[in-house]
Parts: C-alpha cells; sequence; structure tokens
C-alpha cells in the first residue's frame, strides 16, 4: 500500500496550567525537511524532538509547531522585602523628604528588589509532552494512510485506464500496414518497370520499422510492475517515480512510430493518464 506525503496531527493536553498543543503538517518533498518552532521553555529537547520526527516520517516538508498557554494566573515573581525595607531605611536617612511611596518607587527599582524565580522544565512534564508528540505522530500517520488509500484507488484508476486504450489498439495494427502498402502501390503506379522483390523488401523494412509490438510488451509489463509496487511495497514514491518515467517513454515510442489516426488518438489519452499518475505520484511517500 502507499502512503500520502500530505499530512497532518493535532494533539492537546493540559499539564500544571498550561494547555499544551502540537500541530504536524506535511506537503510534497524530495528530502526531510523539518521546520520547527517551539516554546523556549522545550529548547533544550529540540534535537530530541527532532530526531524523533526525522525518524517517523522519512520525507516532506514538515512543520512542527508547539504551543504553550497558560491556563492558570501565576505568579513567578518574588519582593525580596528586607532587602527593599533596607533600601527605604537608607534613602530616608540622606533624604529630607518624608515620603514613604516615593521612598518604596525607588527602591523596588533598585537591585535584587525583585527576584524571577526560575521554572525549570523537569522530567515529569517532559514525559508528558513526548507522549502528545507520539498521539499527534500517530494521528498524523493515519491522515497519511487514509490520504494514501484514495491515492492509490486514482492511480489504479489510471493505470487501468491506459492499459484498456492499448488494448483498443490492436484492432488498428493489420489496418496502418495495409494502408502503406496500398499509399506505396499507389505511388509506383506512375513508375515503368517496377523490381517486384525491390517492392516487397521496401515493404518489409517499413513494415519492421513501423513495427509496435516490443514497445506493447513493455508498457504492459510496466504497468503491472507498477500496480505490484503500489500495492506490495512501502515507502515506494521514488520507485513509482522512476517506473511511471518508464512506462512514458514506451507511450512516446508507441506514438512515434503509430502512423494511424486512431492510434495517435489512443496515445493521447494515455498520456494524459500519464501526466495524472505523475502529478499524483510526487505525493507518495
Amino acid at each position: 500500500m502507499i502512503l500520502s506525503m500530505t499530512g497532518f496531527g493535532r494533539s492537546e493536553g493540559f499539564f500544571d496550567g498550561k494547555k499544551i498543543t502540537i500541530d504536524l503538517k506535511s506537503l510534497n518533498s524530495k528530502t526531510f525537511d523539518l521546520n520547527i518552532k517551539i516554546p523556549h521553555r522545550y529548547k533544550e529537547k529540540e534535537f530530541e524532538i527532532r530526531k524523533s520526527l526525522n525518524d517517523s516520517l522519512m520525507r516532506g516538508k514538515i512543520d512542527c509547531y508547539i504551543n504553550i498557554e497558560n491556563t492558570e494566573a501565576k505568579n513567578n515573581i518574588i519582593i525580596n522585602n528586607e532587602i527593599v525595607q533596607d533600601y527605604i531605611q537608607q534613602l530616608k536617612a540622606i533624604s529630607t523628604e518624608d515620603s514613604e511611596i516615593e521612598f518604596l518607587k525607588i527602591a523596588m527599582k533598585l537591585p535584587e528588589s525583585v527576584t524571577v524565580q526560575k521554572d525549570d522544565l523537569n522530567d515529569e512534564e517532559w514525559n508528558y509532552v513526548d507522549n502528545l508528540l507520539k498521539e499527534a505522530l500517530q494521528k498524523f500517520t493515519d491522515f497519511r494512510s487514509v490520504e494514501g488509500n484514495i491515492l492509490q484507488e486514482e492511480l489504479s484508476r489510471n493505470i487501468k485506464s491506459i492499459e484498456e486504450n492499448l488494448e483498443q489498439v490492436l484492432q488498428y495494427e493489420d489496418i496502418r500496414l495495409d494502408a502503406v502498402k496500398e499509399r506505396y502501390r499507389k505511388t509506383l503506379k506512375e513508375f515503368d518497370n517496377i523490381d517486384e522483390t525491390r517492392f516487397y523488401q521496401e515493404m518489409a523494412y517499413y513494415a519492421e520499422k513501423l513495427d509496435i509490438a516490443e514497445e506493447k510488451v513493455r508498457l504492459s509489463q510496466h504497468l503491472k510492475y507498477y500496480q505490484e509496487v503500489m500495492e506490495t511495497e512501502t515507502l515506494n514514491g521514488k520507485k513509482l517515480g522512476f517506473i511511471s518515467q518508464e512506462i512514458g517513454r514506451e507511450i512516446n515510442t508507441l506514438g512515434s512510430k503509430a502512423n494511424h489516426a486512431e492510434i495517435q488518438k489512443l496515445v493521447v489519452m494515455m498520456k494524459d493518464d500519464l501526466e495524472k499518475i505523475k502529478e499524483q505520484t510526487l505525493n507518495v511517500l
């Protein structure tokens, strides 16, 4: 089965007065291209987050957003009362004013009057965030799987369409060769003393030149191989891309040898289906 390179996964949770949200989304890319936006609080774990995403997602243009929203009013500022009081007493000693409010305003701006309590990331919170990340990854993978099933159905329809058009070519093969023979006979009637042996030699040459048997066989094999890889292998996007290129070569050669209007029409329809296949294959992981 195939997986789509497009994906989305979100997980949410609450920990110690914080709402934590993790969003994962991806678009087509030939390589693994990861963009992470995380709060400063989790910066020390960025390497672990990148490794986890790299190991799980393999390929695609990935965006990972981790957001924190405080749900409880918390004050991590501590006023150092003893230091502030000491500042006020010293200000009183050197001032003729007697305004407690003014002294307090000045004291609060002086060094060490206020301390910001540092809230370090602990193992319990990180384990919680790590589990949220795993949940987002699982939802992301499930999304890729669902999208992959839709892609596979569409690709199978296009492959089947090319096979049906290829089968239609058979009915015109003998007709086109007879048309070539008749065209040459009409042309040669204008000349005298025609060498019949040479005529049939030339016809054999053109019949071989216009023969499309090998192209039909190879194209049929490539179509079957594409379907087989799509159904039995995982992470097969690049391989399917290579096979679609081979399909294109055979269709082009078939068109150049066709020498018949109806076969050319069938070739055009095959090319149209192939373009859809190539476009969709770019989205296969």
